[in-house]
């Protein structure tokens, strides 16, 4: 068998920046273990596979590890490869997703996701968890992610998490956020639990980490950076129980997979 798969730089406009995605169009599903292999074998933090359904697509997510249930520069990278490589006409796509319904266009600012908001609520600070990151929050969070906030960039830049005393401490990943110097607010997305020590850019810790600025700064508009050693930008915005994440997207390589 022969796929097509592309890998996309997401929430960036310079190559070697933003997060890589591996995307491959279907006609039909493969088995799972079969897309998770796939996704082992790219070694990247995410491989999107889509196929039509009608006027729409169907997309999931898959780390070297897991399935997840949202990934949101994976979905830029889908839509950008619709948009820019396969000449889909319509101005927004509809993705039908574990996480319902997301809605992607494109224009003149780059490509536009509308994604769920998560909830976020204050919680104690676990132990374990401040050990292995080395540095005490001012306050933490619950999400779907653990959320720790902290007083300055300074502090998110130099966080040095011991991942393997991570993983022990917690099974969920760790957002770690802070005013930014330049932009609103910085962050950096620690995910031993599901196979990426430190993801590049991800497009769905804004689904909490929008909320919660929203709700310090007292605005819906944002400008935000993640502070991985790629780095990348996203312009968001907070627009009722949606979070709305604008970036671009690069192709770095066209190719095939191959396999019995």
């Amino acid at each position: 068998m022969k796929l097509d798969q592309y890998q996309v730089s997401a929430f960036t406009q310079q190559q070697f920046g933003g997060n890589p995605a591996a995307v491959v169009p279907l006609q039909e599903w493969l088995p799972r273990e079969t897309m998770l292999a796939i996704a082992a074998e790219n070694n990247l933090s995410e491989t999107a596979f889509f196929l039509p359904e009608g006027d729409d697509f169907l997309l999931r997510w898959f780390t070297p590890q897991v399935e997840v249930e949202l990934c949101g520069h994976a979905t830029l990278a889908t839509a950008h490869v619709l948009f820019n490589e396969l000449g889909h006409s319509a101005q927004t796509i509809r993705f039908l997703t574990y996480s319902g319904e997301l809605l992607v266009s494109q224009d003149e600012r780059g490509i536009c996701l509308d994604l769920p908001v998560h909830d976020i609520s204050e919680t104690s600070a676990d132990a374990a968890i401040v050990t292995a990151l080395g540095c005490e929050p001012l306050v933490a969070y619950a999400a779907p992610s653990w959320v720790y906030r902290y007083a300055s960039e300074q502090q998110i830049r130099e966080l040095s998490p011991d991942f393997r005393a991570l993983l022990a401490a917690t099974d969920l990943p760790v957002i770690v956020t802070a005013p930014g110097d330049q932009v609103d607010f910085v962050s950096r997305f620690f995910g031993p639990q599901v196979g990426i020590d430190e993801d590049p850019v991800t497009g769905s810790a804004h689904c909490a980490l929008v909320p919660l600025w929203a709700d310090r700064l007292g605005k819906q508009q944002f400008s935000a950076r993640q502070l991985s050693a790629r780095g990348g930008d996203l312009d968001c915005e907070l627009l009722g129980q949606r979070v709305l994440l604008r970036g671009y997207g690069l192709t770095f390589l066209r190719g095939q997979i191959e396999f019995d």
